[in-house]
């Protein structure tokens, strides 16, 4: 059997979102000043940093003057991938690594299943810029909040009936056929009503809106003289004045409210609505940036498609904590097969091995710094902002410095393809 290929050091993509934090308040800036040697804007926001081969934000390796993007040099070395993921996805990475610094709320929104982003592909490409779905999974590194699926049923009655403004756009009949509904019938119609009513609100004019949202922000801070707002109204608030006169500060209030805790992690589905709120997390996907977005956004607004390609399940989000591979790795395995996330947080003076897999990886230090070494070759010094490619069947050798503990994420294809 030939040699494995050896890992390949990576210079990143950065994207600067409105939504992003600025300057030195931004992880996401500061990985981006230590993996690319560029000097940090303070009044720029720096959203996302990306490692992989989407063009939308190419990964590069080589020295400067022979310099390629990851995305060309995995087509030359596709052994890089190993048979079955090449076999599987073809010559290129299935997955696109992430880390976010939110600051202001994202968009509500969704990312279509695989037909649904072959179709909207080819009717808009410049919008849908790839034919791929977007499965993803978000681990918290701050605390981290977020709106992901429908709230249940008894949580929207009590929607309807404590927030007026909500009811008066729904309409009385609408409103009171919810209300009504019994747990006898096993809500049988619920995906129905859910549909009807989400898609009423979020296609309402915009007069309605700014009508609507601005009751309910002086209702809201008018009771918060007498007594103490919940954490959704507090939230409606607090959208408001990000993004004023939305449809999305009414919209939330359709959604399960998520705070994760550091090293807690959430995974969304297609066609799954969600918004990140605030905070800072590490990001997998399926490599694809197809986003159908409905609210809470600058960006091009897609209402029909969203509304009609919701799956309307009720449930709230299963929170994964990950299953300790040994004292330092920690391993997070959502129900898709394009990726799976380590995390390894290795005390100072401590080592540990990485054992080789059939699949490529992408490994970056988030913290710290230390020595790696694959196999027989030499040790190299890594630290925070560091980002490799690992190819297929390395072995890896991770050691901490005296006074600098690791914090490092690996992201590869999910174990349970190599069977």
């Amino acid at each position: 059997m030939e040699a494995p290929l050896r890992p390949l050091r990576l210079r990143c993509s950065v994207q600067n979102y409105d939504w992003g934090r600025r300057g030195e308040d931004s992880t996401v800036a500061r990985l981006f000043e230590r993996n690319s040697g560029a000097e940090i804007d303070p009044s720029r926001p720096y959203a996302e940093f990306w490692m992989g081969t989407h063009e939308s934000g190419p990964s590069f390796t080589g020295s400067d003057s022979e310099e390629v993007t990851l995305k060309k040099w995995i087509r030359e070395n596709p052994g890089a991938l190993g048979d079955k993921v090449v076999a599987k996805w073809g010559t290129d990475l299935p997955f696109l690594f992430k880390i976010l610094s939110v600051a202001s709320a994202l968009s509500i929104q969704a990312h279509p299943d695989k037909e649904l982003a072959r179709m909207l592909h080819r009717m808009r490409p410049n919008v849908y810029k790839d034919p791929n779905h977007k499965p993803e999974m978000a681990i918290a590194l701050t605390e981290f909040k977020a709106l992901c699926g429908f709230v249940s049923m008894e949580e929207l009655k009590d929607v309807l009936i404590g927030v007026p403004e909500i009811a008066e756009l729904v309409g009385n009949d609408e409103t009171n056929k919810i209300i009504c509904m019994r747990e006898l019938n096993g809500y049988v119609n619920a995906k129905a009503v859910i549909q009807s009513v989400f898609t009423k609100l979020m296609s309402a004019n915009k007069d309605a809106i700014l009508a609507l949202v601005s009751k309910l922000k002086n209702r809201l801070e008018a009771e918060n003289k007498i007594r103490r707002l919940s954490e959704r109204e507090q939230l409606a608030l607090l959208l408001e004045k990000q993004y004023h006169a939305d449809v999305g500060v009414l919209a939330a209030f359709f959604l399960n409210y998520v705070k994760l805790s550091p090293g807690e992690a959430l995974y969304i589905g297609p066609n799954e609505p969600h918004a990140y709120i605030s905070g800072e997390c590490i990001e997998c996907m399926a490599a694809s940036d197809n986003v159908v977005r409905a609210g809470l956004t600058p960006k091009y607004i897609d209402v029909p498609t969203l509304c009609s390609m919701l799956t309307y399940k009720q449930a709230f989000p299963q929170i994964l904590r990950g299953i300790q591979l040994n004292p330092f790795i920690t391993r997070y395995t959502p129900p898709f097969d394009e990726f799976e996330v380590d995390c390894c947080i290795l005390p100072s003076k401590e080592s540990v091995v990485f054992s080789p897999i059939p699949g490529p990886s992408i490994f970056i230090i988030v913290t710290g710094e230390g020595r790696l070494q694959t196999g027989s070759t030499d040790e190299e010094r890594v630290m925070e902002g560091d980002v490799y490619f690992v190819p297929a069947h390395n072995e890896i050798h991770l050691s901490a410095a005296p006074d600098k503990p690791i914090h490092l994420y690996r992201s590869g294809v999910n174990s349970r393809i190599f069977g």
